[in-house]
């Protein structure tokens, strides 16, 4: 006799268990195929994301000296408006067949139907106070950066999604260098992942130029400029192979593309970082006199993609500074000794400085910077017991990108350290009172110090 538990039901004549058991397993196989089905046809009814095509065209013209820009959104769901920042004053002459108003320093644009269009000549050559440019076009060759060449645009795009592309239309002979991958002759694939309005960003070159290029540590790298001009190209690429896997060792998100644009006079005599490139004057040594390198100070600057608010400029060149020494260091292109040195004499010319709490950094204020960074970063590693160091910090910094403030950097640092760091207290950083220095900060002209990439300016 068979005894049945509580709950226990008697098989069925003709049925034994494991054919039972065999029979629930079909079923619910069965019950998830159909749900596969439905959601499977579920997906293939919804409609598709919405996309649109974004089409960059700048025609580059030497003898006018301009670019005419053309977007051209096509798609069913293009974004209904777009505004456009001028206030450079190097955007002329805008048009399209759709309503199109200019409001002082704005554009807007409203767009109609499935396809839209809007031009305008941008003016490349722009020149700085001191005299060199950075941004030229010549008979022979163009520098300029494509975050100016397309105007700044601000686009109401939630739930919206681009493929975009930037096509130049040059000279006859010419052709063209952007930190993105090209598609075709002239025409590159722009993506952002962080924006769904993309536009291109960064440096770029076009014209008779000569270019080498590399593969180093995972990152497409490209040296280019201005053919018949005493650049050092390969000179450059042999540097970044010796530095730049031990600047990825602390920058990990250091872009997968990098264009390093340099050229000769009438071009700026100093290096500016962007998105994913920058550009060096080709007189600038590798390593200089004081044994920092402009070179490294800008690569951290597309490394970390920081700006400071209007009391924390020093953390983002600080940071920069220190590297631009410390990783020559680390990668014995220079000696413990010479390191010691060259620190020692910033920490010097950093007493000049009464406070870095000001809205731009100027040369003292940065060499003060990179002293309060050497100091924290011993701190740390002593708090730490050489476990963290402000590589942490760093990276962390980088890790998000965008505005740093004090608070953020003192809470970061505080974070490697396990502990509270004296370093960051405002005395160290200053011996003014912090009402002052507020009025101060709001005061404080640009004073002309040195670039960086922060917000892809």
């Amino acid at each position: 006799m068979t005894h049945l538990l509580d709950g226990d039901m008697p098989a069925p004549v003709g049925l034994n268990i494991v054919q039972i058991d065999t029979c629930w397993i079909l079923c619910q196989i069965m019950m998830l195929i159909r749900l596969f089905s439905f959601s499977l046809l579920a997906l293939l009814l919804t409609p598709a994301a919405r996309a649109y095509e974004l089409l960059y065209t700048a025609i580059i013209d030497p003898e006018t000296k301009l670019a005419r820009v053309e977007l051209a959104l096509k798609g069913e769901d293009i974004p209904s408006k777009l505004v456009l920042n001028l206030s450079s004053g190097r955007y002329k002459d805008l048009k399209s067949t759709q309503d199109l108003q200019e409001k002082g320093d704005k554009a807007i644009w409203r767009t109609e139907g499935n396809e839209s269009k809007l031009s305008y000549s941008f003016v490349i050559d722009n020149q700085r106070k001191n005299g060199g440019y950075d941004s030229r076009i010549t008979k022979d060759w163009a520098i300029l950066r494509s975050d100016k060449l397309i105007a700044p645009i601000s686009a109401t795009s939630s739930g919206r999604s681009s493929d975009t592309r930037l096509k130049l239309v040059m000279p006859e002979g010419w052709s063209s260098a952007l930190p993105y991958p090209e598609i075709e002759d002239g025409l590159y694939q722009i993506s952002d992942p962080n924006r769904r309005f993309v536009r291109p960003k960064g440096w770029m070159i076009v014209g008779k130029i000569g270019s080498r290029q590399d593969y180093i540590s995972g990152t497409d790298t490209r040296i280019s400029g201005p053919k018949g001009q005493n650049i050092r190209r390969q000179d450059v690429l042999a540097f970044l192979n010796w530095n730049l896997p031990e600047l990825k060792k602390i920058f990990p998100l250091f872009p997968d593309h990098l264009l390093i644009v340099t050229a000769d006079d009438p071009m700026w005599r100093g290096g500016l970082s962007g998105t994913r490139s920058l550009f060096m004057h080709a007189d600038r040594p590798l390593i200089s006199g004081n044994r920092t390198s402009s070179m490294i100070h800008e690569l951290i600057h597309v490394g970390t993609g920081i700006h400071g608010d209007d009391q924390s400029d020093w953390i983002v060149e600080g940071i920069a500074e220190f590297y631009s020494l410390e990783i020559l260091r680390r990668t014995g292109g220079i000696s413990d000794d010479r390191y010691q040195e060259a620190m020692d004499k910033l920490i010097r010319w950093g007493k000049k400085a009464p406070s870095l709490l000001v809205k731009r950094s100027s040369g003292p204020v940065t060499a003060r910077a990179a002293g309060v960074m050497l100091e924290l970063d011993k701190e740390i590693r002593e708090a730490s017991d050489g476990k963290a160091s402000i590589d942490e910090v760093a990276r962390a910094l980088a890790s998000t990108r965008g505005e740093v403030t004090l608070e953020r950097f003192r809470k970061l640092s505080e974070q490697a350290a396990g502990r509270p760091v004296k370093t960051l207290t405002l005395e160290n950083l200053t011996s003014k009172s912090n009402k002052i220095l507020k009025d101060q900060a709001k005061k404080s002209p640009d004073d002309g110090g040195g670039e960086r990439q922060g917000q892809d300016h």
